[in-house]
């Protein structure tokens, strides 16, 4: 609603957001409310989802610069009120993190969007995964926009406020990125080339890298179903537009929720936190293809 008023206030020329609190720009969405709502039968997580996916839209159309300034854990929902975003900008301390396998859930707010985007397999490895990357490898994935000192965020406000033009006045503040942490790119760009969540396992095996192995140990970790869709998701993602990808996540996300994964995943990570899922079906051998194919049937009342 803010941003609707914003728009139409010619006083305002741009709008810039960023977290308050000393640790995260945004961790993310309220998930165990959704987790709860579905086991009350209440249908208010599936309207949050809705009107969340709707405000990640309207940030991507929205008509006047609309600013990130972002610190700290960025995950899941933090994703979806910045990078929509015509200018992102972070500080080095950023975590960046789409980690929606790890609880039986799908990479949504529009991930689709912009994983599907990132150079090489970098949005397959990040979605299917859900590691974390520092403002380094976001803004060497298309990510991030420019590298600016949280220290930094007042002045380049107030140079905002006074009508300064926003990409200049982030090219003032801009830093240069953080050194190392860059991720193997040909290993990930190998094996997540591979056209089913097994080829992907097999490769990172017969990589046998540290960092495959790692890789692999995390995939083996994972909802099965889950890894299933996000893989589907992200190939149907190419070359779609950020209103398509929504309505193709709000599709996923109404089946996932009401799905034995979501509700043990959260469980786990989230409720009693023993971070030990039991998922069902337990491999990928086991998901079956009926239901990959029932999660991205066309609903009745579509976002």
């Amino acid at each position: 609603a803010s941003l609707a008023e914003w728009a139409a206030d010619p006083e305002i020329r741009a709008v810039a957001v960023q977290g308050m609190g000393p640790r995260a720009f945004c961790a993310g969405g309220d998930i165990r409310m959704v987790q709860q709502s579905v086991l009350a039968g209440d249908g208010a997580g599936a309207r949050f989802l809705e009107q969340e996916y709707r405000l990640n839209a309207q940030i991507g159309a929205y008509p006047k610069p609309y600013i990130a300034l972002m610190h700290g854990f960025v995950l899941g929902g933090g994703a979806g009120v910045s990078v929509h975003g015509c200018l992102r900008l972070a500080d080095t301390d950023l975590s960046f993190a789409m980690p929606e396998t790890g609880i039986g859930f799908i990479p949504d707010i529009g991930s689709s969007y912009f994983l599907s985007r990132c150079p090489g397999q970098l949005g397959l490895y990040l979605g299917l995964t859900g590691a974390r990357i520092g403002a380094g490898n976001a803004l060497a994935a298309g990510l991030v926009d420019k590298i600016v000192a949280r220290g930094d965020f007042a002045p380049l406000l107030d140079r905002l406020a006074n009508g300064e033009e926003p990409g200049a006045v982030a090219d003032g503040f801009a830093r240069k990125p953080p050194a190392g942490e860059l991720l193997h790119r040909r290993c990930i760009d190998t094996a997540f080339a591979a056209p089913s969540v097994e080829a992907i396992l097999e490769r990172l095996d017969r990589d046998g890298s540290d960092f495959a192995c790692a890789a692999a140990e995390t995939l083996r970790a994972r909802s099965p179903t889950s890894l299933k869709l996000v893989l589907r998701l992200l190939h149907g993602a190419r070359g779609q537009s950020l209103k398509a990808c929504l309505a193709m996540e709000y599709r996923l996300a109404m089946w996932v929720i009401e799905s034995h994964d979501f509700r043990e995943g959260v469980r786990a990570a989230l409720v009693d936190k023993d971070r030990k899922p039991a998922w069902r079906p337990a491999s990928l051998a086991a998901v079956p293809q009926q239901d990959i194919d029932a999660a991205f049937a066309p609903l009745a009342r579509e976002l």
